[in-house]
């Protein structure tokens, strides 16, 4: 850890990757359930679920933006451990997006929810309607709905 309290930098999760919005993703696990936020109505697509998470400032790490992100959004504390996945997504009309999905637990458990979250619910993956879930998420969604091995 830096004196910040964050984890160290680390620099192939800058965001300065050419024509991609760099974004992180909390995945957040309670036994086999999984941590979601859902996204306001109304806005970009609103009421859609998503693993929380938000961009990447420039000279940011991945670590650093996400647990910055998750106290901002949802007003607690996260530990960021080992990254799970690395996908990217092209929304038809809007950005080509690579998304940092890290395995993460939280230390404090009280939420806060920011204007930018309408609700979180905690969800087996198997019992997520992927049409419901934001598209650039469905992939690793999809992996953790897999049987594993």
């Amino acid at each position: 850890m830096e004196a910040s309290g964050y984890p160290p930098s680390h620099d192939a999760y800058h965001t300065q990757r050419v024509g991609r919005v760099q974004v992180v993703a909390a995945v957040v696990q309670d036994g086999d359930r999984v941590l979601l936020a859902q996204r306001p109505p109304g806005g970009p697509h609103g009421l859609l679920w998503e693993f929380p998470g938000g961009k990447v400032e420039a000279g940011e790490s991945a670590e650093h933006a996400l647990v910055r992100e998750i106290h901002e959004e949802l007003g607690v504390t996260v530990v960021t451990h080992e990254m799970m996945a690395v996908e990217t997504h092209d929304y038809p009309h809007g950005p080509e997006v690579e998304i940092h999905f890290l395995r993460c637990h939280l230390v404090s458990h009280e939420f806060r929810l920011a204007p930018e979250v309408h609700a979180v619910r905690w969800a087996r993956p198997a019992d997520v309607d992927p049409v419901s879930v934001l598209a650039a998420d469905r992939a690793f969604l999809a992996k953790l709905r897999m049987p594993r091995g």
